[in-house]
């Protein structure tokens, strides 16, 4: 449900451009058309940017998206995946707490900090112990428990632990968005007939990039305690293959399916699920967009890129 009272500005968002960026700028901008917006470029690692930035500005709230979000680029770049990730909002919090004490922090955690906890195979709450199983999930995790201490400190700051997302825009680095672009290939004939996969059984709680747009605009506008940490998720499972069946079913020709070594994770988990009961509850968030309409529009946004 869209926010129907102007939300408090200025708001700051780091990662503006970025995937899940300019889906929030859009809904914000929908919901709030009064509220104004920072889109921010500024590198969070570097400090005295960051905070000539948030002196200037002064925010009333700020909306933490900038980060190495894909596994594999921060397996392969670990220390610029913990100079982003923990160090970067490390300084953001910093020059928040330091220069504008009033703004409020809503930090973009993940799902993926729980990671060995998933294994339960149990619907998780936001006090299931962090267990991370990559260096994307690590560093997440160390900001996200760094944040913790510093509400204890009085940092205006909510966590928002956001499960598996997709949607129109997001890179390749990603399982949906790598099916839709090799379809979208195949069919343009600048590829095989072919998509190479990774594992197809483990299941996941997706949601549209859009719901979660709305999930944070919802967070910018509601009151909540300091330090409150809230999933942002389904609850649904849904199985990579069946999102694979499912988009092939909406391809033009027909496309055989190849097994990528390259593609397996060194660890995965077989089902990781959120119970998002609290943000229903505090946010009057669910999500909204049917699961076939991601699907189509994602593949609709490769075919899109492809033609261009």
């Amino acid at each position: 449900m869209p926010n129907t009272a102007p939300i408090p500005g200025p708001v700051l968002i780091t990662g503006a451009s970025g995937f899940v960026g300019r889906h929030v700028i859009a809904a914000l901008g929908a919901a709030s058309p009064a509220t104004e917006i920072i889109r921010s470029s500024t590198d969070i690692t570097d400090r005295t940017a960051l905070r000539a930035l948030i002196e200037h500005t002064k925010p009333a709230a700020c909306l933490h998206l900038a980060a190495i979000a894909a596994i594999g680029v921060a397996r392969d770049a670990p220390d610029r995946a913990w100079a982003v990730n923990l160090h970067g909002t490390l300084n953001l919090a910093g020059a928040i707490a330091g220069l504008a004490p009033a703004c409020r922090l809503i930090f973009i955690s993940s799902a993926d900090i729980y990671g060995g906890s998933f294994r339960a195979g149990e619907a998780l709450t936001e006090q299931a112990t962090p267990h991370p199983l990559n260096t994307y999930a690590a560093t997440k995790a160390a900001a996200d428990l760094a944040l913790g201490a510093m509400a204890a400190e009085n940092l205006a700051v909510l966590r928002l632990r956001a499960f598996n997302h997709t949607g129109p825009g997001q890179t390749e680095h990603f399982a949906i968005p790598a099916f839709a672009r090799q379809i979208a290939l195949a069919e343009a004939g600048l590829a095989p007939p072919a998509i190479r996969v990774g594992a197809l059984t483990p299941e996941r709680d997706f949601l549209d990039v859009r719901d979660i747009a709305r999930a944070y605009i919802a967070a910018l506008a509601t009151p909540l305690p300091n330090g409150t940490i809230l999933n942002i998720a389904s609850g649904t499972p849904r199985k990579i293959g069946d999102a694979l069946d499912a988009l092939l079913s909406l391809a033009k020709i027909k496309i055989q399916v190849e097994e990528d070594a390259s593609r397996l994770r060194p660890v995965d988990i077989s089902r990781a699920i959120g119970d998002a009961t609290q943000a229903r509850k505090l946010l009057n968030w669910h999500p909204v967009i049917p699961w076939h309409q991601t699907l189509e529009d994602t593949l609709n946004d490769w075919r899109g890129r492809v033609r261009r």
